[in-house]
């Protein structure tokens, strides 16, 4: 059943508040990224995309999400035990020995709603590609999503891949840049220039649609925009203006909160300022 606007927004309260709970239980991973995808992930969860917690990786007759940038995990494990995939509970063991909810998403723990391993950054797209190539052999006309950090572009397989689904015309697919001008070294512009990314993409024949990932109502909008884009040969890029660490203000729009656990007090600072909405794990 897709939430509405207030809904929504309740959850990624609560997702907020598992994320800074998870990294700061077992003091490792990486809260910056994760806070200011959720917006993105609520949406795209509990409204936009066509899925089914009942797991099966075929996913035939459904639409598939890619998380490329697999370090975000608290975010994407928060948002698929509240979707039905697995016990929110079992978000307590995050990054613990023997847990299935490992520091970088795994296939081999068998996680519910995990179809690629990624860990290693700049391969999602063309798994996504080759979703989305699979969807149209067997005339499945579900719709492929993505994600994808704007650090990450700096890794030369994701232009192999931004040339060839134009080339192809892969137009069920929507891929998605969490474009917050940060990476763990630092601001992306200082670390390696991204340019004119917009420009880029749209040079490679790519439909390229700009929008702001941290209010939800604008992200349905956005991601309904691009889902009027698909099926008219070209692949759609959304670039997803967000903020590291959104939400929290101590941590908002600094690359030092990419990959830092909060202590006790900090910890207690960031509750404090997220609500709790469906109730802590």
């Amino acid at each position: 059943m897709k939430q509405d606007l207030e809904q929504l927004q309740k959850t990624a309260s609560q997702v907020r508040r598992d994320i800074v709970r998870m990294v700061h239980s077992c003091q490792s991973g990486h809260p910056g990224g994760s806070l200011g995808c959720t917006d993105f992930l609520v949406a795209l969860y509990f409204s936009v995309m066509n899925h089914n917690p009942k797991f099966n990786m075929d996913g035939v007759g459904e639409d598939l999400f890619f998380l490329s940038n697999g370090h975000i995990s608290p975010v994407f494990y928060s948002v698929l035990a509240h979707s039905g995939y697995f016990d929110p509970k079992e978000l307590a063991t995050f990054r613990k020995l023997d847990s299935r909810l490992q520091g970088h998403p795994t296939t081999h723990e068998h996680l519910p709603g995990v179809r690629i391993a990624s860990g290693s950054l700049g391969q999602g797209l063309s798994v996504a590609i080759g979703a989305a190539l699979a969807k149209r052999l067997n005339g499945d006309k579900s719709l492929i999503y993505s994600l994808h950090g704007d650090g990450e572009l700096q890794e030369g397989q994701i232009w192999e891949a931004a040339m060839f689904a134009p080339h192809n015309k892969v137009d069920n697919l929507i891929a998605t840049v969490d474009y917050n001008g940060q990476q763990i070294d630092g601001p992306t512009e200082m670390v390696l220039s991204l340019g004119n990314l917009k420009a880029k993409f749209e040079a490679f024949g790519w439909d390229v649609i700009e929008g702001e990932g941290n209010d939800i109502a604008k992200v349905l909008k956005v991601l309904e925009e691009a889902k009027g884009r698909t099926g008219k040969g070209k692949p759609v890029m959304i670039l997803l203006k967000t903020g590291m660490g959104y939400g929290v203000d101590f941590m908002m729009g600094s690359h030092k909160w990419h990959g830092v656990a909060p202590n006790d007090e900090q910890l207690a600072v960031a509750l404090a300022q997220l609500e709790e909405t469906i109730g802590d794990y």
